[in-house]
């Protein structure tokens, strides 16, 4: 008989990991609210909508630490600790990269982003979006089947994973489109640059959110 995971913990893991995954998702709220801010250019919140990201990037490191100082040492677990980690880690990544989108905007002084990308990145920041906010169900969910071991419930974790993958494949779309839009702008050479990382920086946020469903997925397989 396998022992329920969350019984083995007199403050469970997955508490912590809801808590950092809704940190996350106030995050992606504030980073949706600073690209729009820049898009558009009519904006003058910008930089307090950056410092917010940082504020909450620097709570969830927080709950980061708190996570991996609480697992007793010795403690028997159906699950690797570094599994645990891992996602935690790729969790984490999220907030990194919605960071480093957004210092990477501050860098130039000219705000703003070429009328005929607007649309686009409304867009590609939409789907982005879309997965940072699965994590905090996968996890909810995730929580719900390590006290039961149901199928069922398994089941439905497996099922927003593979959301997460499709959501992921839909903003890789998008980052590609607009890539190519891009270098056929015939726009200067520092927008281009600054467009395509800018475009590469946003699709890594999906990317790490594509990878904790991943880390999920081995978390909970038999």
């Amino acid at each position: 008989m396998r022992i329920p995971f969350l019984s083995l913990f007199i403050v469970s893991p997955f508490d912590g990991l809801q808590e950092h995954a809704e940190k996350v998702k106030e995050c992606a709220w504030a980073f949706q609210q600073a690209i729009e801010c820049h898009v558009t250019d009519k904006c003058q919140t910008f930089e307090e909508l950056r410092q917010e990201v940082i504020r909450l990037e620097e709570e969830a490191d927080v709950i980061k630490r708190r996570i991996r100082g609480h697992i007793p040492k010795g403690t028997l677990m159906p699950v690797d600790k570094f599994q645990l980690f891992m996602y935690l880690r790729e969790q984490d990544s999220v907030l990194d990269a919605v960071e480093d989108c957004l210092d990477w905007i501050s860098y130039r002084t000219e705000p703003g982003i070429p009328p005929e990308l607007e649309k686009d990145f409304f867009l590609f920041v939409d789907a982005v979006v879309d997965p940072i906010e699965e994590l905090s169900l996968m996890v909810s969910e995730a929580r719900k089947y390590f006290k039961t071991y149901s199928d069922k419930q398994r089941k439905v974790v497996k099922d927003i994973i593979r959301t997460l993958r499709k959501q992921e494949h839909d903003a890789d779309k998008l980052e590609d489109a607009i890539k190519r839009k891009v270098f056929n702008l015939g726009t200067d050479p520092i927008t281009v640059f600054q467009m395509v990382r800018l475009a590469e920086n946003i699709g890594s946020v999906a990317d790490h959110a594509e990878n904790a469903g991943d880390m999920m997925r081995a978390m909970i397989a038999k």
